[in-house]
């Protein structure tokens, strides 16, 4: 709109967080199980979309840069502290590889799914398969990053977005509904029946509980966050400066360095340097005693909403619903060749549908859906599948970068 009603960055600022506040407390106050269905982060990306369209708030403001540059890598440092490789694979065992196989199967279903219908698309459609990507493998906080690092645009973030919650309508049915199957499915895999018993003996022993927040914490988080965005920023500039895709092109025959180099230099941009950067800082200091620090996890899902509501806020509807049908047909395939993985990888690892299942969450819901799954199937595995979404969290930039590679090969 031409003449918003809020234009300066505190008032965008105050909106923003006004709506995820609310959602979440509408959640909390009221019980509906409406939001077991639809989770609040469908509303808090859609409705400063809806704010910025009808002329609520401006969609352009100094305040969606300020926030790409501080709040995307400070939610993604803190998030990140809390990963804990060793005790996901001392607990989970071969589950893990059921992960990893169900993180293959989204990486090897996105581009097929998009090859089939990216007729009814744009050209750049392959950056919201991307993004998408990032939630699928990690989590809300990676599916933000990878949309910086690939500068999704605000259509394709949207149907992004469309296209995870409604996939998520149709999974997590089936994810807690395979609980019913356990016997065949235990049958199926060759499971032997003292596994379970020794996950929930190893996750009885997993010690979860950081202790209460500190005044001093939040300081340790906050030092940590925006010292890895300052030196993640500055090693970014100093990479695109060296012309990395230039240099690979050249150790290749000269008739096809300039083909080398149109495939891979839409991934080699500033955005993505600084986001793997700030993956890789942040998951070494995951293997110090940054991890201990309380108050990581919620300090950053709350910035994490908040920079949800700044990609809604600065989208545009147009061509949303033109395009929504062939991106959600394109989601349907991918989630089910991603659900044959998980499948392969039980029978190959003779895994139980608890873990099984517990993984695809881990996957395509993660910290949010993998212990609604967990509880379902046996509440002693919810630390489990809390450590199982971490591993998604870390591997997930990396992943969805190749993934939104493989999507702009077959684009």
């Amino acid at each position: 709109m031409d003449n918003p009603l809020v234009t300066s960055p505190l008032g965008i600022l105050t909106i923003l967080s006004g709506i995820c506040a609310f959602f979440f407390m509408l959640e909390k106050k009221t019980g509906w199980k409406l939001f077991n269905f639809v989770p609040p982060l469908l509303f808090i990306y859609t409705v400063p979309l809806v704010f910025s369209n009808v002329g609520i708030m401006a969609n352009k403001s100094p305040v969606f840069g300020w926030m790409s540059d501080v709040i995307l890598p400070l939610f993604l440092t803190i998030m990140l502290l809390d990963v804990d490789v060793r005790a996901a694979v001392k607990v989970m065992g071969k589950g893990i590889f059921v992960m990893l196989l169900g993180t293959v199967g989204v990486m090897i279903g996105a581009p097929i799914g998009l090859l089939i219908v990216k007729s009814g698309l744009d050209p750049d459609a392959w950056k919201g398969f991307g993004t998408l990507a990032g939630s699928w493998i990690g989590g809300t906080g990676n599916m933000a990053a990878v949309s910086e690092g690939l500068e999704t645009s605000g259509k394709n973030f949207g149907l992004a977005v469309l296209a995870d919650n409604t996939v998520y309508l149709i999974w997590l049915p089936i994810m807690l509904g395979s609980k019913n199957l356990a016997k065949w499915f235990n049958r199926f895999t060759g499971v032997k029946a003292e596994r379970l018993d020794q996950i929930q003996k190893a996750a009885e022993e997993l010690k979860v509980d950081k202790g209460a927040i500190q005044m001093r914490h939040v300081l340790y988080l906050l030092f940590f966050g925006l010292a890895n965005a300052f030196i993640a920023t500055v090693l970014a500039k100093q990479l695109v400066g060296l012309d990395i895709p230039t240099a690979i092109a050249s150790m290749f025959p000269s008739g096809i360095q300039g083909g080398v180099h149109d495939a891979i230099a839409p991934m080699m941009t500033a955005g993505t340097y600084k986001i793997f950067l700030i993956t890789t800082f942040a998951l070494g200091l995951s293997f110090t005693k940054a991890r201990s620090i309380p108050g990581s996890h919620p300090l950053a899902m709350a910035l994490v909403y908040l920079f949800v509501a700044n990609m809604g806020g600065k989208s545009s509807v147009t061509g949303l619903a033109e395009q929504a049908p062939y991106f959600l047909a394109g989601a349907f395939i991918w989630i089910f060749i991603h659900g044959a993985f998980c499948l392969m990888g039980a029978k190959l690892f003779r895994v139980d549908v608890h873990t099984a299942a517990i993984a695809s969450a881990a996957n395509i819901g993660g910290a949010a859906s993998a212990p609604v799954v967990a509880a379902y199937h046996n509440e002693a595995l919810v630390p489990v599948s809390i450590l199982m979404a971490l591993i998604g969290y870390a591997i997930g930039n990396y992943a969805a970068f190749a993934t939104a590679w493989l999507c702009y090969m077959v684009s």
